[in-house]
């Protein structure tokens, strides 16, 4: 009964936190910042952004025809970038989710078998 309790307790956190994280990954993106991020902002400062490849590794990604940069491509603007946000909630959610499975089940769980004492009457 207690194993019960404890799942549902589980659930309900995950659920909970999975929602908040969406809430945010929603509601919150379109307020971020348009200003470049750190390592693009660094290249400008420092003038060596003209240097960067043509051909960029990115572009060869299978998730480049869908994502640009933050946002969706082929979605109106007022929309993309919350549903990006809701898509990599999701797919982040679901990678740890599974790795989290994996491990779980990976590790050794204690046995259901009764012990024998070498010493019992049985």
């Amino acid at each position: 009964m207690s194993s019960n309790l404890s799942r549902s307790r589980n659930r309900a956190f995950v659920i909970t936190g999975l929602g908040i994280a969406l809430l945010i990954a929603i509601f919150l993106s379109p307020l971020a910042s348009k200003n470049p991020d750190g390592l693009d902002r660094v290249s400008q400062d420092l003038k060596f952004d003209s240097k960067e490849l043509q051909d960029k590794p990115a572009k060869k990604l299978p998730f480049y025809a869908i994502f640009d940069e933050y946002a969706l491509r082929g979605v109106p603007e007022a929309i993309a970038t919350p549903l990006a946000g809701l898509v990599g909630t999701l797919a982040t959610f679901g990678l740890a989710w599974g790795i989290g499975k994996l491990v779980v089940r990976g590790s050794g769980t204690p046995s259901t078998q009764h012990d024998t004492y070498p010493n019992s009457d049985d």
